[in-house]
């Protein structure tokens, strides 16, 4: 199946996904907003990261393979531990980050085995770390280098995933696999959750996982989108808050303040939440908003822009966007 064979909503819905990485992208991961705007003013469009990162945290980054079989570093390992380095530094404009282009091997996996398959998944997924120069991006997530220590020493690989994961970026692989079953989002939850649980084990996840995977296949059916969110709302228990009473507050009050930026699922999914809430009649801005607001933007961008996606189909995209776009989905 390639994206031409997709309907418009999931179409909509696995472009969004990509795009709201890639605009995010430069600005991953800065939980000072006013180092964000020094360094890049506000972000509108695709623009490629700079070195230094004035608010990264890769001097403190470290990683020792146990042996060969857990080298996934390769030659990014130098610029481990150093001040200031941009967690992307190599990636253009419009490119995506290391999760979002595990996704996008994720999609064209399924194309090949015409379907889901966890076993052929995994060993595309170690035979993409363990080879030089399959990627350029530099700071490779926590979930990932336990798996890799694990499976280093002799673990089955589907026992290398990490207990009690709570990491937004393991949602990033979702949305193919969503978009891939939009018409069959019984078969689309079973694949996700097999998909999630190989790297990311944990009670959080599962909550984060299931609000993913329900609001997209509402949103595939023809829900509105807040109407979607209202029922999210009222029975996931990451989503246990009054969003709507938040709804009139300023954006870095809501996102920032009464929920954190971070990567935790607890934070990001009601952030994610009260943004398709309050700006899901314009993707676009939720998009960029979403962006400016800093904290794991690249993974949350993901999320909404897949659930903006499937409520719009791909009207909810300019064009720039679509086109500027680095990643190709055949």
């Amino acid at each position: 199946m390639s994206s031409e064979e997709l309907n418009d909503q999931a179409k909509g819905a696995l472009y969004g996904a990509f795009i709201g990485d890639a605009l995010a992208m430069p600005v991953h991961w800065y939980y000072e907003t006013d180092k964000l705007k020094a360094d890049y003013g506000e972000v509108l469009d695709f623009v490629k990261p700079k070195n230094p990162h004035t608010d990264s945290f890769m001097d403190s980054a470290s990683y020792t393979p146990p042996n060969k079989k857990g080298d996934i570093l390769h030659d990014q390992a130098k610029w481990w531990g150093r001040k200031g380095i941009h967690y992307h530094q190599f990636l253009e404009a419009g490119e995506n980050t290391l999760n979002l282009q595990l996704a996008h091997q994720v999609w064209t996996g399924m194309h090949e085995d015409d379907g889901y398959d966890v076993d052929r998944q995994l060993k595309r997924y170690i035979e993409f770390f363990v080879t030089p120069g399959r990627h350029r991006d530099t700071y490779i997530e926590g979930c990932h280098q336990h798996f890799f220590v694990e499976y280093s020493q002799g673990r089955h690989p589907m026992h290398c995933s990490k207990e009690g994961e709570k990491h937004i970026g393991g949602l990033a692989a979702l949305a193919p696999i969503l978009a891939f079953y939009h018409d069959n989002p019984q078969a689309g939850r079973v694949a996700a959750l097999q998909h999630l649980y190989t790297t990311h084990l944990g009670e959080q996840m599962t909550h984060a996982a299931n609000f993913f995977c329900e609001s997209s296949a509402d949103l595939f059916a023809g829900k509105p989108l807040n109407e979607v969110m209202h029922d999210q709302i009222a029975k996931n228990p990451l989503l246990k808050f009054p969003l709507n009473s938040m709804l009139e507050l300023e954006d870095e009050v809501v996102v920032g303040k009464n929920f954190k930026t971070s990567s935790n699922a607890d934070q990001a999914i009601p952030c994610i939440a009260y943004l398709a809430l309050k700006y899901g009649d314009q993707p676009e801005t939720a998009l960029i908003k979403n962006t400016n607001l800093g904290g794991d933007n690249c993974h949350r961008g993901a999320v909404l822009g897949a659930l903006l996606g499937a409520a719009h189909g791909m009207n909810a995209w300019p064009e720039r966007w679509v086109n500027g776009l680095k990643t190709n989905f055949g």
